[in-house]
């Protein structure tokens, strides 16, 4: 108790830094004696405080989710026990078991208590939108067991449960929403480029049960007279929605155009570094820029 209290106070302590930092920078901004400084100059304070706020923002959820862990521990929730449970030991394990999911609400989870346990519902969600739900059934009983659930079969839920379950419940509980997370970022994305880039692709879009190997054939000219790619998509990590290796090759039978490296070449940069259906999106209004041009007589 006493190092997570220290830890919360060292976060508390590095959020009143950023919060003078913050207000240093926009006494900074402000003009002096009349005169204003360089635009340059006031875009990057703008910008440095943005990180700043964004910063402190990440930081005062950490002190909610530390605070919050530390008064009500996972390992405080006592065994079922069906027969021996009074109302007064129902209540004080209804109001453990409410501490402890609001602890974790700002992630995106949230649960209730059963007759037997618990039952743990994992919100997904990618940029904003939120996509499936899943649940985990627990029976409170040493050890502790899943009853039911709704997590897909491709998850590694046994691995996870199996390493954390029993050792480390609220790590358990992170893992798996990481990876349910980072599937259905994955499936999302996916399901965007099918959809909404369908004019871009000249074959369908091939994926695998988990989203992890994309493999796509797309041309920049809906007419098909530029010459195609042929991307790979590989994530490695089933926690992640950015891909871990990028593989563009030529697909056609003539010569490689001479532009066509260093098209790729930023391609392969575009993938790796954002979200599939958004570098399609800036796919797009390159294309918009260039029928605009096109027409100006």
């Amino acid at each position: 108790m006493a190092s997570s209290q220290k830890h919360v106070f060292s976060l508390t302590g590095v959020l009143y830094q950023l919060e003078r930092l913050e207000a240093h920078d926009q006494r900074s901004a402000r003009p002096q004696d009349g005169h204003q400084g360089p635009q340059d100059s006031e875009t990057d304070l703008e910008a440095k405080i943005l990180k700043l706020r964004k910063l402190r923002d990440e930081l005062r959820t950490k002190v909610k989710l530390h605070e919050a862990g530390a008064r009500i521990p996972i390992a405080n929730l006592e065994p079922y026990e069906p027969l021996k449970n009074s109302e007064e030991n129902l209540k004080m394990k209804l109001e453990k078991a409410k501490a402890f999911f609001q602890a974790f609400h700002l992630t995106g989870l949230s649960g209730k208590l059963t007759t037997k346990g618990v039952c743990i519902c994992f919100n997904t969600a990618f940029e904003g939108n939120i996509l499936d739900s899943y649940y985990v059934d627990l029976i409170i009983k040493k050890p502790l067991q899943i009853h039911r659930h709704s997590v897909p079969v491709f998850i590694p839920l046994e691995q996870i449960a199996a390493k954390y379950l029993e050792t480390n419940f609220q790590h358990f509980v992170y893992s798996l929403s990481e990876h349910l997370n980072g599937y259905s970022g994955r499936k999302y994305q996916a399901d965007q480029l099918q959809c909404g880039f369908s004019a871009f692709l000249a074959r369908p879009l091939q994926r695998n049960s988990l989203c992890t190997l994309l493999s796509f054939t797309y041309t920049m000219d809906p007419s098909g007279e530029s010459f195609p790619f042929c991307a790979r998509l590989v994530y490695q990590d089933l926690t992640t929605t950015l891909p871990t290796d990028v593989t563009i090759t030529y697909q056609g039978t003539g010569a490689t155009p001479a532009s066509w490296e260093n098209q790729r070449a930023v391609h392969e940069t575009l993938f790796y570094k954002n979200a599939l259906h958004k570098v399609f999106e800036s796919f797009l209004r390159v294309r918009e820029n260039f029928d605009c041009v096109s027409s100006v007589p």
